[in-house]
């Protein structure tokens, strides 16, 4: 009978002892779930408004070079030079670039997924997803297209997280 008991004892103990998912890296994986839906939206949408950027990039580059734009609007702009190029090849490139994209975002997930389960291997996979859309931009589309705004704001969002994800790493534990 006493036997039993210290076998309930132990094995309600090892409830206890069993690591927690802490505050900061909850609130991490939740917003980076909501950051791959984000990503998920804008890579299906730059996939099937490729066609109709192609089509009006002649339109477009003559609202860019006047003078009516404000320029705030401007900074988001790629440069006009540039332009043409990055919108025909984002448009032969489609495929390969929505392929990626989704690939990267998988990446993200899964590793949000293996942090969650407080696994050190998750920050591998996250950190692959986070960088993957840069390098397929510059591979398909060029250099050029890391230039502008959006490519700062989204760059600084990716590096922001991956170093909050690495000041959270002494909680993983498996």
């Amino acid at each position: 009978m006493e036997n039993e008991n210290v076998t309930q004892d132990s094995i309600h103990m090892a409830e206890f002892d069993k690591p927690k998912l802490t505050t900061g890296l909850n609130v991490l994986t939740i917003l980076s779930f909501i950051g791959c839906a984000i990503q998920l939206f804008f890579t299906g949408f730059g996939y099937y408004n490729a066609k109709t950027s192609f089509d009006q990039k002649d339109q477009m580059l003559e609202k860019m070079n006047s003078a009516d734009m404000p320029k705030a609007a401007k900074a988001f702009m790629p440069d006009p030079a540039h332009f043409e190029e990055m919108v025909t090849k984002s448009y032969e490139n489609r495929l390969p670039i929505l392929i990626l994209g989704l690939v990267a975002i998988g990446l993200c997930f899964y590793g949000v997924m293996q942090m969650r389960n407080l696994k050190k291997q998750g920050f591998l996979f996250y950190v692959i997803g986070e960088l993957l859309p840069f390098v397929s931009m510059v591979l398909f589309i060029g250099a050029f297209s890391l230039a502008g705004m959006g490519f700062y704001i989204g760059g600084f969002i990716a590096i922001l997280f991956i170093l909050l994800y690495a000041l959270q790493r002494k909680n993983l534990v498996y």
